[in-house]
């Protein structure tokens, strides 16, 4: 099934954890509303504008965010939330372009170096129109410890 013309469930819902655990990765019908928002209005046009973009977290089920120690309320088991890369274009430049372009409901860059532009990874989610924040935050380390900050 396709979430967006570039984009397939398969690959948003893909998780070798949940092979390995033999844990059900599939969205319900609602998360799978959700997933198509996020990559009709975030995720497409990341691609759009940018080439091939690669996934490198997707869709968790709530066994799958449990096993790997997510959040309780990730939007990733939701169907709202991906982490991405667009290989070859600086993770910062992409968020910027993200911020200046589209809506969203969070955006993070999440521990880029500027040194690095190829560092890190981004997460994006999208809500839908109405409740969308459109909060921008980067997550670093600091004594060991994540921690996030307003803006970039």
């Amino acid at each position: 099934m396709k979430l967006s013309q570039n984009f397939s469930l398969a690959e948003y819902s893909k998780s070798n954890t949940a092979v390995r655990l033999d844990i059900d990765n599939e969205p319900d019908d609602d998360h799978l509303d959700s997933a198509i928002n996020l990559f009709e209005n975030v995720i497409q046009p990341v691609r759009d504008e940018f080439g091939p973009t690669r996934i490198t977290s997707g869709y968790r089920s709530a066994a799958l965010n449990e096993a790997i120690g997510g959040s309780a309320t990730s939007q990733h088991s939701k169907g709202q939330a991906c982490d991405f890369e667009c290989d070859g274009t600086d993770n910062k430049e992409v968020v910027e372009w993200i911020i200046d372009n589209l809506d969203f409901d969070q955006l993070i860059l999440e521990f880029y170096n500027e040194e690095d532009p190829n560092s890190g990874w981004i997460h994006c989610s999208f809500k839908d129109e109405e409740s969308n924040r459109n909060q921008v935050l980067r997550a670093l380390k600091r004594d060991g410890r994540t921690v996030y900050e307003n803006g970039l």
